[in-house]
C-alpha cells in the first residue's frame, strides 16, 4: 500500500512540473501563424524585432509597435489603424515554447476573452 502510495505522488508531482519557456528564443526573427477563419485555414507571416513586427496577410501589410511587459509578455499597437476596431491595443502571453515555436494567448487589452494560438519560428 505504501509503495503505491508513493508511487502515485511521485507520479502526479512530475505531471505538475512546467516545463521551462524559452520566450527570449521568440522575442525576434520571422515567423508563422496559421489559424482558421470561417472554416478556412489562413496564414500571416511577420517578422518581429525588439521594437516593431511587420505582418503581412492577404497581400497587406501593417506594422505595430512591440512593448515587451516582460520576457513572455508583450502588446502590439498599430502603427496605422484604420478602423477604431485596429486601434486596440493586443496582449500577447507566451504560455509555452518548443525548439521551433510558442503558444500563446492574445486579446484586446482590457478585454477578457482570450484565444490562442501557435506560432513556428521560421528563422
Amino acid at each position: 500500500m505504501k509503495k503505491t502510495t508513493l508511487l502515485i505522488l511521485a507520479l502526479t508531482l512530475f505531471s505538475c512540473s512546467q516545463k521551462e519557456r524559452k520566450c527570449q528564443d521568440f522575442k525576434t526573427g520571422t515567423f508563422e501563424f496559421t489559424q482558421e477563419i470561417n472554416g478556412k485555414k489562413v496564414t500571416s507571416t511577420f517578422t518581429r524585432t525588439e521594437t516593431l513586427q511587420i505582418e503581412t496577410f492577404n497581400g497587406k501589410t501593417d506594422t505595430a509597435s512591440v512593448r515587451w511587459v516582460n520576457d513572455c509578455e508583450f502588446v502590439l499597437q498599430k502603427l496605422h489603424p484604420k478602423t477604431m476596431n485596429e486601434r486596440k491595443a493586443i496582449s500577447m502571453t507566451i504560455l509555452a515554447t518548443d525548439e521551433n515555436s510558442y503558444t500563446f494567448d492574445y486579446s484586446f487589452v482590457g478585454d477578457a476573452k482570450k484565444q490562442r494560438g501557435t506560432v513556428t519560428k521560421m528563422k
